[in-house]
């Protein structure tokens, strides 16, 4: 889940921006571009792209992700409300235990992708900041009276991602927030844990959108800076932008909302069948289930592929993918790749047409640009689990 993909044109003469988020200021005393980017000014590179992408291939890279919605639920059958909007096993998830779900319409359309954490008491959300306002009507709208909705909109977030990200928050000295809770170091993927800093709570997941091992700190406001601070004096650490976020998330083969997911794609041609719990799916009761469930067994019309092209040309959304002359597919995402030294893409190809090593073209810009289906992620994800990578 991830919706930092930003046109790299833009600059701030051409841009009216809505409101700062509390890292403003320091984005812009460290050298931070700064580009509107879903009613935010948010720094798309310090140093460059490509140096930044290398960096948290190989250390680790601080991204400020405050733009996001940070959403509470709670309440006497909070799990249950949730799955009336969700396709996950949400009563199933465990204390400290995170879900990659989908927030449908009726048509089994995709509203946004988000996470889900189990905090004991109450669940916590995040989702894409270019639609939080959408998802918090939409969830009000649906949600019985009885359960809670909070916004946590005095919270920043923080993600530190890369191989070296651990060792870097680790030197922090975090204490758990209670007696028993998990050691930082024993944290794994997909896993959530209340810590303190000094005297300073954090929210802590194990979790990020580039492909890497990493975490995502949400933190008050008033103390980001400082947090921000403490990680970049590290010298694994250094700041990053949304440019080499997205470069990041699309070598991992990750989903764009608003690009490679809308209200136009449904879950199984999208390539998220895993976010369809299988308790949910003999059960059914969310958001266009039928169609949805439909789709799981029939299989799609469409697929969401990986595509790697021949020479240097980047293909960018909305490029047509062709078999010979004839229009078979469309471009979502794409870019060039530092960690390959190639143009890569994602794109939907209909699904006669989408199985890995399929020889296809991509028009760009009036050139046929000869392209392969390849599996994704492009680079290998590096995600820490239970005995092991």
């Amino acid at each position: 889940m991830s919706d930092t993909q930003t046109d790299l044109n833009d600059t701030e003469e051409d841009i009216v921006p809505t409101e700062a988020l509390p890292l403003d200021a320091w984005h812009r005393a460290r050298g931070g571009r700064m580009v509107e980017f879903a009613g935010y000014w948010m720094p798309v590179q310090y140093e460059g792209i490509i140096a930044e992408h290398l960096w948290t291939r190989t250390h680790a890279g601080l991204f400020d992700v405050s733009h996001m919605g940070q959403l509470t639920v709670s309440g006497d059958g909070a799990a249950q409300a949730l799955e009336t909007l969700l396709p996950g096993d949400i009563a199933g998830l465990k204390p400290g235990k995170m879900r990659y779900s989908l927030l449908l319409d009726e048509f089994g359309g995709i509203l946004d992708d988000l996470i889900v954490t189990n905090r004991g008491d109450h669940f916590y959300l995040v989702v894409n900041g270019a639609t939080k306002w959408d998802d918090i009507g939409h969830l009000r709208e649906h949600l019985d009276d009885a359960i809670t909705l909070n916004h946590l909109d005095e919270h920043g977030l923080l993600a530190l991602q890369g191989p070296e990200a651990a060792a870097a928050l680790a030197a922090l000295d975090l204490k758990p927030a209670f007696d028993g809770g998990p050691a930082l170091e024993a944290m794994v993927f997909m896993e959530a844990a209340p810590f303190f800093w000094g005297e300073v709570p954090l929210g802590v997941t194990r979790s990020g959108y580039t492909g890497e091992d990493g975490f995502e700190i949400s933190v008050r406001a008033e103390h980001i800076a400082a947090l921000a601070d403490a990680l970049c004096a590290l010298p694994q650490v250094k700041p990053i932008g949304l440019g080499a976020r997205d470069s990041l998330r699309l070598e991992a083969g990750l989903p764009l909302y608003g690009h490679d997911l809308s209200t136009g794609t449904e879950p199984i041609e999208a390539g998220l069948a895993f976010a369809i719990s299988k308790r949910r799916r003999i059960e059914g009761g969310f958001p266009g289930a039928e169609r949805v469930l439909e789709a799981l067994g029939e299989g799609p019309a469409r697929h969401r592929v990986g595509l790697a092209l021949e020479g240097r040309m980047a293909a960018r959304e909305g490029a047509t993918v062709l078999l010979g002359e004839v229009p078979v597919g469309v471009v979502t995402s794409g870019g060039f790749s530092p960690s390959l030294e190639r143009p890569i893409a994602m794109a939907y190809v209909e699904a006669a047409h989408s199985a890995t090593g399929t020889s296809l073209f991509i028009d760009v810009r009036g050139r046929k640009i000869a392209a392969s289906v390849v599996p994704m992620p492009f680079v290998p994800h590096r995600y820490v689990r239970k005995g092991g990578l």
